[in-house]
């Protein structure tokens, strides 16, 4: 169901893996992506699959192109990373089980000992200094991110987290991988970009892993609501569960 293309062999050691796929407000995705930019990481795997929204993107060149998931590589400060970035996720329940199992198989490979997934938290209204809150497998990754500015006081403040950046978390705890998942508040409505929230999210992240990032490119918008299609990540077209307000991921 899944095709796996190896674009770069390279090697590798004990690497951290940090994931951020389409969901609310893409604050997920717009975080990961900058890391990608920023840090001008090499693309290592592409993945394609027919469990992917049955649609095609439209590039700059006016051609078309499939949804796509794609890992990255970069070392820095000696330290490997590998960035899970994208156009989709999968679209059903099924089917998020059985990627997040492939992922973590080929991750066990390159032997990952530590997965982070970055997502948000659905609100009524968009927040002016969005809070970033933390959830893991283990209690000792609760403690490592509350030192990094993240709150662990997660429960009661949302439902289930949906979507691979939560299965991953909870699939990962039965390899005995450490993961956890980094969740910023952003604005639940589907054309809202979290800006804000992904700049929160990047701030823990730079803090955790000494990373240095630069920050001041992610600036808010007057309203950063998508107007244009050209202004919109690629986002999953099947937006039936990202209108939920509860979603996160």
């Amino acid at each position: 169901m899944f095709k796996i293309k190896e674009l770069s062999k390279k090697s590798i050691k004990n690497p951290v893996l940090i994931g951020g796929l389409p969901g609310m407000g893409n604050v997920g995705k717009i975080a990961v992506d900058f890391m990608v930019d920023q840090f001008d990481a090499k693309k290592l795997l592409e993945i394609n699959s027919y469990t992917f929204p049955h649609a095609v993107f439209v590039n700059e060149e006016n051609l078309v192109e499939l949804p796509t998931i794609q890992v990255f590589h970069k070392k820095v400060k000696d330290k490997d990373f590998l960035f899970m970035a994208g156009d989709v996720q999968p679209i059903n329940e099924k089917d998020c089980y059985e990627f997040c199992d492939l992922v973590l198989d080929v991750f066990e490979k390159y032997k990952v000992k530590e997965i982070v997934t970055l997502g948000g938290v659905g609100l009524q209204q968009p927040p002016k200094d969005p809070k970033v809150y933390c959830t893991a497998n283990s209690k000792q990754q609760l403690v490592s991110l509350k030192k990094f500015g993240a709150n662990p006081n997660l429960y009661g403040i949302v439902g289930p987290i949906i979507g691979v950046s939560g299965l991953l978390v909870g699939m990962a705890k039965e390899r005995k991988i450490e993961a956890s998942a980094l969740l910023a508040e952003t604005f639940g409505h589907p054309t809202y970009l979290g800006i804000m929230g992904a700049k929160a999210l990047l701030k823990v992240i730079s803090k955790k892993y000494n990373l240095s990032l630069d920050l001041s490119p992610l600036k808010e918008s007057k309203n950063n609501f998508v107007t244009r299609a050209k202004e919109l990540p690629r986002i999953n077209p099947i937006k039936s569960i990202q209108q939920k307000t509860d979603y996160i991921g």
